[in-house]
């Protein structure tokens, strides 16, 4: 008796954890709309998709090596943030699942709109060189944990 009802409750455990196990399924290149800047294209083969859990919850994750190659295609990038969408500016290099390094961006895509985490290295992606537009809000997380200021 006693082991039916520990085999029962092992697969209830099982079965909800299950549940909420969030899925995601990573692509080695960018699979951003076609109707995205045509100058954006390049950008494909460097970027990684992952696709969440919850449909239309996409991330574009773009990361950079050199300064020119980032700021020609900033201005692009600006064009798919969603109006009124914020910028976030993060310190590079990103180490948790959206891995970004040294610099780059991850564009954020979920149902509600579009907006832009840049992760700033101060090299790559130096924000004393690229504009931030003037009517959008700007997040600065890139001191957040207190290290490094």
């Amino acid at each position: 008796m006693k082991r039916a009802i520990v085999f029962l409750a092992a697969i209830a455990f099982c079965t909800a954890c299950s549940a909420v196990v969030a899925e995601y399924v990573i692509y080695d290149r960018g699979t951003w709309p076609k109707s995205w800047p045509k100058e954006l294209e390049p950008l494909r083969k460097q970027a990684r998709t992952f696709d969440g859990s919850v449909p239309g919850d996409l991330h574009y994750v773009i990361p950079f090596t050199k300064r020119e190659d980032f700021e020609s295609s900033w201005p692009h990038l600006l064009k798919v943030k969603s109006k009124g969408a914020p910028i976030i500016l993060v310190r590079g290099p990103r180490t948790d699942f959206f891995n970004v390094g040294p610099a780059g961006v991850v564009i954020q895509s979920p149902l509600s709109g579009t907006y832009i985490e840049l992760v700033v290295d101060g090299k790559i992606v130096d924000l004393n060189r690229i504009p931030l537009p003037a009517d959008t809000s700007i997040i600065d997380e890139r001191f957040k944990d207190g290290k490094n200021k």
